[in-house]
C-alpha cells in the first residue's frame, strides 16, 4: 500500500526474485522495454540479470536490494551496497509504464537517504554504460558527475548481455552526500 507521501520501500527477500528478475528485464532489454526510455535494447541482447544475480546481492552482506512498491505491486528496484566510506548504487530498474512520472527521483533520494543514515557514506558511486548519454545526463542533473574512469564491459559473458556494439565499457558516476 502506497503511503500518504508516495510508494513503500523494504529490502528484497528471495520470494521477491522472480518479479525483481522481470522488472530489470523489462526495464532494459527487449521490445517491452522500449515503452520507457532506459530501454538497453540498441546496444544489448540478452539478459539484464537472473534470478542467481539477484539472489546474490539479496544475500550479500553490506548490501541491500531496496524494492518499491505501489498498491502491493513491484514497481522499482534498487541495489545498495556499503564499500567504506561511499556506497555504491546499481540494479535500479523502474517498470517502464511508470516511467517519466517521477518515480525514479524519489526511489533515488531514497537509496541516498539510506546510504547516509544507515551507513554514514559521504558518497554515492555508481556505474553505466558510458554510451547511454540520456541516462548519465539524468544522473547528472540529480548531482552525479562523471569521473572518466571506466572499466571494460564483460564482453564474451552472456550473464551482462549480448553486445551488439564493440565500444561498450562502464563510466563510474560519483555524487556527494555531504
Amino acid at each position: 500500500m502506497d503511503t500518504p507521501t508516495g510508494p513503500t520501500f523494504r529490502d528484497a527477500t528471495d520470494a521477491d526474485v522472480d518479479d525483481l528478475v522481470a522488472l530489470v528485464e523489462s526495464a532494459y532489454r527487449g521490445d517491452a522495454s522500449r515503452a520507457g526510455w532506459t530501454t538497453e535494447a540498441d546496444i544489448l541482447d540478452g539478459q539484464r540479470t537472473d534470478p542467481e544475480g539477484v539472489r546474490q546481492v539479496i544475500k550479500t552482506p553490506d548490501s541491500r536490494l531496496l524494492v518499491v512498491e505501489r498498491a502491493g505491486r513491484i514497481v522499482a528496484c534498487c541495489q545498495l551496497e556499503h564499500r567504506g566510506a561511499h556506497a555504491y548504487f546499481g540494479m535500479f530498474a523502474v517498470s517502464p509504464a511508470l516511467q517519466g512520472e517521477g518515480l525514479g527521483k524519489v526511489v533515488m533520494a531514497e537509496a541516498e537517504r539510506r546510504a547516509r543514515a544507515d551507513w554514514g557514506a559521504t558518497e554515492m558511486h555508481m556505474t553505466v554504460i558510458s554510451v547511454r548519454d540520456d541516462l548519465i545526463g539524468w544522473y547528472e542533473r540529480r548531482g552525479y558527475r562523471r569521473t572518466g574512469e571506466t572499466t571494460p564491459f564483460p564482453y564474451g559473458d552472456e550473464r551482462f548481455g549480448i553486445p551488439r556494439r564493440p565500444d561498450l565499457c562502464f563510466e563510474l558516476l560519483v555524487k556527494p552526500l555531504v
